[in-house]
């Protein structure tokens, strides 16, 4: 039997920072926590300036989808609020550290 391997270093050079696929898991879940964070509060910001748009405007349709846009954004906070919750929770009881260095 035959086994093909490539030390994924050698091509690879950024993964020599990470010393475990956990260590990279790690920092990935850090990074899309306030990237989501950003996106929920640009969606809030852009939702509001579309209700004071569309009250000027008497649009209700627009109005009806600037809603929208902010209930979207709120659920998606509270979506990432509980998230950091859960990770937390599964970091006491396990002893591991998900979200820390």
């Amino acid at each position: 039997m035959t086994v093909y391997a490539v030390d994924i270093e050698q091509i690879f050079t950024p993964a020599k920072s990470f010393p475990t696929i956990g260590s990279m898991v790690n920092v990935l879940l850090k990074n899309s926590l306030v990237i989501a964070g950003i996106i929920a509060l640009a969606l809030l910001i852009f939702g509001g300036f579309g209700v004071i748009v569309s009250a000027g405007e008497g649009d209700t349709k627009k109005l009806e989808q600037s809603q929208q846009t902010i209930t979207g954004a709120v659920t998606g906070l509270i979506i990432i609020v509980a998230a950091v919750w859960i990770i937390q929770i599964i970091e006491k009881l396990t002893g591991l550290k998900l979200l820390s260095n």
